[in-house]
Order: structure tokens, then sequence, then C-alpha cells
């Protein structure tokens, strides 16, 4: 199969590996990065221009275009494709705003009977004091729109809540869903869907989930603590209602529907829908993926999933850990030289999956954004893929780097911002 993988980031790089070690394989990129650049064939084309990406595709003549990130989704790029006659991987315009307005989606999930929070929608500074009171603390404040997966806050401070709901067009503020977090990643046709494992990411900069929100500094797969019929639940309550749902709108969902779910006292409650795979939850998942990924979402794309078998995961357990960059969330560093990558080149349970990295032009490897790159590795447990990955992590280096030391060191389902009482 000939692919196209759009975007730059760790998510990216983990799709364009797993596409390029089938048989038969031609993947390219755009614009691509470093990492991606080993697998793929990389292409100078703005992932938000769809015009551009379809003239590519054409020229190309790929059998499928896979849209990695949400921006460029809820930007409508996959829509100027499909028109071309190229099966895309990805929800149009209109079906992205699941994830580009929380509002659009919570109104989504009512409609549908999903179970998640309660939530007001705010506009107005008197509309978010009174959504604070309405739902109680810890306070959860969610930026409408599009934020990186940096516009979530959780905190008990109301000034906080509130700084963050003025800082923004226009929030949703939530119920806090007490209980350990869940990623399922669901393949969707536009009328049905297949779920991948579930995963864990640790979303908080800091250990024992503290500090702010990032867009995810380590996640883990399989979960031996959540329920062995987890995926299948959440596919019956949650992914088929609102797959239903979104074709009563005339919005039919093809692509990745991300499930962020807490598993409360009172069951599974989503937390926030996305129109992607995750980053860096995805990660781990693919890596212990054994069937054709580009099978599944070729399938999937042309509104045939029934006519592949469902996914197959080996046994074992997958652990990511991410570097950052000095300064990350608030900023990140650029240009600082990396070390150490090539020596996990011969590691055959261990991969570094670069997200914000650069050639300079001296050739050398350097910081390019927040999330710099990420160590994947498998084990025959979550403790010995674990420790695989944090080998890896101590051979690689750059100034500032950071990352967490707790990532699936306590695989019982960690509530990541649980402690928010404990917070400075």
């Amino acid at each position: 199969m000939k692919s196209l993988v759009l975007g730059t980031g760790g998510r990216e790089h983990a799709l364009a590996r797993s596409l390029a070690r089938e048989p038969d394989a031609e993947v390219h990129a755009a614009p691509g990065n470093p990492g991606i650049a080993a697998v793929a064939t990389l292409h100078d084309v703005d992932p938000l221009d769809g015009e551009a990406v379809a003239a590519l595709a054409t020229r190309l003549g790929v059998d499928l275009v896979i849209v990695g990130p949400e921006a460029p989704l809820v930007a409508g790029v996959a829509d100027p494709v499909r028109a071309a006659g190229i099966s895309v991987y990805g929800p149009s315009r209109a079906a992205a705003q699941v994830e580009g307005s929380k509002a659009f989606s919570k109104d989504v999930m009512a409609a549908a009977g999903v179970p998640t929070a309660r939530s007001l929608v705010c506009t107005t500074p008197d509309e978010a004091e009174a959504a604070l009171d309405a739902l109680g603390a810890p306070y959860v404040v969610k930026d409408d729109a599009l934020a990186a997966g940096k516009g979530v806050v959780v905190t008990t401070d109301r000034a906080e809540a509130l700084a963050h709901a003025a800082a923004c067009d226009r929030v949703v503020v939530e119920e806090f869903l007490d209980g350990p977090e869940v990623s399922i990643f669901a393949v969707c046709d536009g009328t049905t869907a297949r779920a991948l494992q579930p995963a864990q990411d640790f979303k908080r900069i800091f250990d024992g989930g503290r500090g702010p929100n990032t867009g995810g500094m380590g996640a883990y797969s399989p979960l031996p603590w959540a329920p062995a019929d987890l995926a299948e639940q959440v596919l019956a309550t949650v992914v088929q209602p609102t797959l239903d749902e979104m074709a009563r709108r005339g919005a039919p969902f093809v692509g990745t529907l991300y499930v962020g779910l807490a598993l409360t006292a009172d069951g599974p409650r989503v937390i926030e829908f996305n129109c992607r795979f995750g980053d860096p939850d995805t990660q781990p998942v693919l890596a212990l993926m054994t069937s054709p990924l580009g099978d599944l979402l070729k399938a999937a794309a042309d509104g045939d999933l029934g006519a592949v078998p469902a996914p197959t995961f080996a046994d074992g357990a997958s652990v990511t850990v991410v570097m950052a960059s000095a300064g990350y969330p608030q900023s990140s560093s650029k240009g600082d030289v990396i070390i150490g990558t090539e020596t996990l080149a011969v590691e055959t349970d261990v991969d570094v999956i670069h997200a914000g990295t650069a050639r300079n032009e001296a050739g050398e490897l350097v910081t390019a954004g927040g999330r710099v790159l990420a160590v994947t590795a498998t084990g025959a447990d979550v403790a010995d893929a674990r420790a695989k990955a944090y080998e890896g992590i101590n051979t690689i280096s750059f100034p500032g780097a950071q990352w967490r030391r707790d990532i699936a060191a306590e695989p019982l389902g960690v509530v990541e911002g649980a402690s928010l009482t404990q917070e400075s």
C-alpha cells in the first residue's frame, strides 16, 4: 500500500513506522520530521492546505491519506482530498467538530445518551462564576476551541479557574470526574467501529500528576487493572451511539474517535472526545499491534471495516516516556543538540519516536518544539517495558531535557491530578 501521513509529531512518526513495517509498503509524509524521514519520503507541503495535500496525493498516486493532527482535521483538510477521489482516514470538517468545539462535543454526547460529566457552556465572567458555583470544586474549565492539549485547567483554586475562563472566548465548565483515566481509540468507518487496546497517558508535567497539563508526558498499554471488556463496553455505550448521532446530523464520522474516559464509581464516563489518534498514548498501542494497520485504516476510510479482521495485539506490554525541552509546557527551547538517539537504533524492543526535532545546518539533530521525542519500549510486562524505556531515556541527552520519572511506575490506575488539594 502507498500511503501519505500528514503531520510533524510523535503520533505521525509512530503511524509511519507501523505502516512502513508492513509488506510492500511505500510511505510518504508531509511535512514529517527527521525521525519520519528514516521510514518515509518527506514532502514540503503544508498539512493545513487541503488543496495542496490533494494535489500531492494525486501526483504520488497514493492509496490512502492519513491525517494525523487535529488542526488540519478541524480546518477541513480531509474534504478536498476526499473530493479528489482519494481514500482519507480522518473526519470531515463537520465531523471533526467533536474535537474542534467542546460545546459541540457535549451536545452530541447529550443527544446520543453518552455517559459524561455534567457541564455548562460559558461566554461571560458571570456565567463562569455561576458554573463554578453550580458544579463545585475541583474546578474543570476547558477552552471550547483547540489548544494543543493544554486548554484544560483542573484546580481547587477558584481564581485560577476564573482566570483561565477569562483568557478564552468560550469555555465549558464541567464537574470533576474522580477515577483513573483511560484512552480508547475507536477506528470508525462512519457506521461501525473497531477498538484498539486501551492505554493510559500522563498529562501533567511533574511526577505525581502535579503541575500544568501538557500534550502528554508518557503512556502505557495494556492496563491490567481495567475491566477486561472495557473496550467492548465503550464501543456499545459510547462509540456506536455517537456514530449514530453524527450520521443523523449528516456528518458521518470516519477516522479515529479518541474516547478519554474516567473509570468512576458509577462506571465509565467520557471526559472528552478527540477526532484523531492521541499522542503519546498511540505509541505503546501501535508498538504492540500485530495486525496490519494500513489495511485497517484503508477499510475504515472506504466504509468497509467489516472486510478486515479485528485488530490483534502481542502479549506483554509497552511503555512510552516523553522527553520535553526546557521551559515546557509554558515555552520551549529550540536548537539544542540531541545526542544518544543513534545508540538505541540497534535495539529491537526500543524505538525512539521523534516529535519536536529538526536538523541544523551542520546536520545535527536538535530540539524544535516542546515535546522533543519519546522512547517506547516493549517487554514481558509493564515493569519490564518500563525498565527498558527508562534505560533508553538515560542514553539520550540535550540541554534542559525534562521527563517524568513515574510513568507506569504503579500500574494500578493512576488518577492524574487527583491530589489537587495537595498542590501548591
